[in-house]
C-alpha cells in the first residue's frame, strides 16, 4: 500500500529513491505516511531542476543548484568564482543525480523525524 501512495504522490521517483522511501516508511501508520508524503513532496527536488540550474551556471550565474540543495556556502563560492572557472559547474553537471539523491534522502529523514516527533502521544 505504501508503494502505491509513494508512486501517486512523488513525481519522477527513481527506483533507488522508491526503495529508500519504502524502507523509510515501514512501521508508519497510514496517517503518518500521508503526513510524511505531504511534507516530503514539498521539500524534495527533481533531478531535472538541478540539471537545468546547473546548466544556467554556464550563462554566468553559477551556483544556483547549490543554493537549491541548501549548500549555501558552496553556492556563494561557485557564484564568486564563476563555478570554479567552469570546472566545478562541469563536475556538478556530471554529478547532478547524486547531488539530488543525497539532498532528497536528507529531506526524507528530516520529514520522518518531524512526523514521528509530532505523532507521539503527549503525556
Amino acid at each position: 500500500m505504501s508503494e502505491q501512495k509513494i508512486l501517486m504522490s512523488v513525481s519522477d521517483v527513481t527506483p533507488e529513491e522508491m526503495l529508500f522511501l519504502v524502507n523509510a516508511t515501514k512501521g508508519l501508520t497510514e496517517n503518518q505516511v500521508d503526513q510524511f508524503l505531504f511534507l516530503y513532496t514539498g521539500k524534495r527536488r527533481k533531478t531535472q531542476e538541478i540539471l537545468l540550474l546547473t546548466l544556467v551556471g554556464f550563462l554566468g550565474v553559477a551556483g544556483i543548484q547549490r543554493f537549491m540543495i541548501k549548500q549555501v556556502g558552496m553556492g556563494i563560492v561557485f557564484f564568486l568564482t564563476a563555478g570554479f572557472c567552469g570546472i566545478g559547474t562541469i563536475v556538478d553537471l556530471v554529478n547532478h543525480r547524486n547531488l539530488t539523491e543525497s539532498f532528497n534522502q536528507k529531506m526524507a529523514i528530516e520529514c520522518l523525524q518531524m512526523v514521528r516527533m509530532y505523532s507521539k502521544p503527549r503525556a
